[in-house]
């Protein structure tokens, strides 16, 4: 696998979860890291901790990703700053569980913003800049959910195959000037963005159903090195696809419906 001490990393989400973590294993093989997040107080002390304990540059980067504007007013902090991204990742995100309703209507559109419009914005500021330097790397966080369309997390999933659908094709466009897309699609994970209980993350991550961000994050960014165009780790990305297809679309209206009705 190429070395990449001194490549300089773009995280979109870095100061938690599994953008933190790829922060971290990403300053460990060297690279200086740019973490863009909401969370102010964390990049105040994070980018430190980095440059203290792997002896990289790090910089924080207080952005809302959301904002129409964000992906133009990332390149331009980094055109400022002389700054040449050599690895992108993509990872910020947000989830809720519930039907697609008034009250819902503006976080879903904060999440069409933050999934879709910022990181293709992203891809094509810092991929065109990659394609001229002939070299680079562009990570994408999509979801197992991309092929399980499924009620109470449609724009989610929706969401996410627009992401697996376009980096697949910019993976074929971009291959031949030697820049590399790679689409991960992880199942459940032991991050907070899912709000699960304590005790259940725990115990899905002791029978293997919920995977932690340091075992995702090493699988996604070996895949990375490698220019795979896809990365599915772990038997459920397999598994539960498949189960889930073969269920009658009236046994899973059933089950939205039980859903609706205790969630009411």
């Amino acid at each position: 696998m190429k070395d990449i001490k001194g490549y300089n990393a773009l995280v979109t989400g870095g100061t938690s979860g599994m953008g933190w973590e790829y922060c971290r294993q990403l300053a460990a093989k060297g690279c200086n890291v740019l973490m863009v997040s909401v969370q102010k107080e964390l990049l105040e002390t994070l980018p430190q901790m980095l440059t203290e304990q792997y002896g990289v540059q790090s910089w924080g980067l207080y952005m809302d990703l959301s904002q129409e504007s964000a992906a133009d007013e990332v390149w331009n902090y980094c055109q400022e700053r002389h700054l040449e991204v050599d690895i992108l990742v993509n990872n910020a995100g947000m989830f809720f569980f519930h039907e697609l309703d008034t009250a819902t209507q503006e976080k879903a559109l904060t999440m069409l913003r933050l999934h879709v419009v910022t990181p293709t914005r992203l891809m094509m500021l810092f991929g065109e800049a990659m394609k001229e330097r002939r070299r680079g790397y562009i990570v994408n966080m999509s979801s197992m959910t991309a092929k399980l369309p499924t009620p109470g997390i449609t724009m989610y999933s929706a969401t996410k195959a627009y992401l697996k659908s376009f980096s697949k094709s910019l993976y074929f466009e971009l291959a031949p000037y030697g820049v590399g897309v790679t689409t991960v699609l992880p199942a459940a994970v032991a991050t907070p963005l899912y709000r699960i209980k304590p005790r259940m993350m725990r115990l899905g991550v002791a029978v293997g159903l919920i995977r932690t961000p340091q075992w995702l994050v090493k699988r996604a960014l070996r895949g990375m090195l490698h220019k795979r165009h896809v990365v599915k780790p772990g038997v459920m990305n397999y598994c539960l696809p498949v189960l889930i297809k073969l269920l009658p679309n009236q046994l899973e209206l059933k089950i939205w419906d039980g859903f609706n009705d205790k969630n009411k």
